[in-house]
């Protein structure tokens, strides 16, 4: 198993260049499922969930070419099961449930795993299906599913989910009728969807918004379309360069998809600045500790609170960081408090008192972007960080310590 080794001390200086979206890859990838004929996507990550959701649609009998130039065809499927050992390790394979549903009237889909980070249940996915007139079961651990033909309605969301909205949306798509969402999800993500869906000749309104408006066509044809930039690998190298006192210019994102940990940033002390293509961060020599609660977007990105607790562990102050969008995501704090960190927990929110260095240590990796925290605060860290469970960072970050290094960072790869 490979483990990341860091030397703390590196001033980040540089350029690099923000990879696509994972999750916005994972749904347009999905989305091939709606169509016969090949399909194109460019800007396509070198992730290993993109590599997951291409073994799970190659078992339906989907036809790949090519990596980052993904050429897609789902002309000829053969199943509408996807198994457990596919599904456990991603929780973005309930995403074909809709997808199936809508093109072949049947899906059988394991229920999901992927990150431990909360519960995230399906009960919205589900609940949304059956209003569009599906019979949904859950038996011998796996969601089954059943509509000659769905039927448009106005669906409203309890809680605003990014994956729901998504699923419910590529279901829409060829149901008979008109489909409204109501709190629905407005993550760029979700928006880039909408407008690959909308090049296949689907008709959706409103995404970006918390109403979406489908209307049901009777079929789709294959598009050629490109993923947009990973806002959170965009903003976990702007607090990498932060936290270093650096200067890097992130380029190949979208300065407006992270606004809100702009703002925050700023509040720090740090300078940032659109730039021609990207955006460039300027690091403080002094740190303030400002205040973060997580929302759905266009607030301040769960995705992010993890790699923000690693730069307020070395601020100049007390900074209170709550988590409103999922129950478990402080298991990196144990391995933050090894490296020195002063952070106690209470309830949704951590307490975290800067220190004025961390330490190098062992650590450990709990989900994807509790690793891209702890490397966060080994950039920072007096001497050496050894970090291990690196597949998760593997998930969603491409060739991070290559990136880093060109950045200066003392940072390598090795087999453990």
């Amino acid at each position: 198993m490979d483990k990341i080794i860091l030397q703390g001390g590196a001033r980040l200086e540089g350029t690099v260049h923000v990879s696509g979206a994972k999750n916005a890859a994972l749904p347009v990838i999905v989305s091939s499922l709606l169509t016969g004929g090949w399909n194109t996507f460019h800007n396509i990550p070198d992730l290993v969930d993109i590599k997951t959701v291409k073994r799970l649609l190659a078992d339906f009998g989907v036809e790949f070419e090519g990596a980052e130039d993904l050429r897609v065809n789902a002309g000829n499927l053969k199943s509408f099961v996807a198994p457990y050992d596919l599904v456990k390790t991603m929780r973005a394979s309930i995403l074909v449930l809709g997808p199936l549903l809508a093109r072949m009237g049947r899906a059988r889909v394991s229920l999901p795993g992927g990150c431990a980070i909360g519960a995230r249940p399906v009960n919205l996915h589900v609940k949304a299906l059956q209003e569009l007139g599906a019979q949904v079961d859950l038996a011998d651990g796996y969601l089954e599913a059943k509509a000659p033909r769905l039927r448009g309605a106005v669906i409203y969301f309890d809680i605003s989910t990014v994956t729901g909205t998504e699923n419910v949306m590529m279901a829409a798509v060829l149901a008979r009728g008109t489909t409204v969402l109501k709190n629905a999800a407005r993550e760029p993500e979700v928006v880039n969807l909408a407008e690959v869906l909308n090049g296949m000749g689907a008709k959706i309104g409103g995404a970006g918004s918390d109403v979406v408006v489908i209307e049901g066509v009777e079929s789709l044809h294959p598009v050629e379309a490109s993923v947009i930039p990973d806002r959170i690998e965009t903003g976990t190298f702007m607090i990498a360069a932060g936290i270093t006192g650096g200067d890097v210019r992130m380029l190949g994102c979208d300065p407006a998809h992270v606004e809100a940990l702009t703002l925050k940033l700023r509040e720090t002390g740090m300078e940032v600045t659109p730039v021609e293509g990207g955006v460039r961060v300027v690091g403080s020599d002094r740190i303030e500790s400002v205040d973060v609660t997580t929302l759905p977007y266009p607030g301040f990105a769960t995705d992010l609170q993890a790699q923000f607790m690693a730069l307020m562990a070395v601020g100049d102050g007390i900074s209170v960081i709550t988590e409103t969008v999922f129950e478990n995501r402080f298991m990196h704090v144990g391995e933050l408090m090894r490296m020195g960190g002063d952070i106690v927990v209470q309830g949704n929110s951590a307490i975290v008192k800067g220190v004025k260095k961390l330490r190098g240590a062992p650590v450990m990796a709990t989900d994807l972007r509790a690793s891209a925290s702890l490397i966060i605060a080994g950039l920072a860290a007096e001497g050496r960080t050894e970090l291990s469970r690196v597949y998760h960072i593997d998930r969603g970050y491409q060739q991070v310590e290559k990136k880093l290094s060109a950045l200066g960072a003392d940072i390598r790869r090795v087999r453990a």
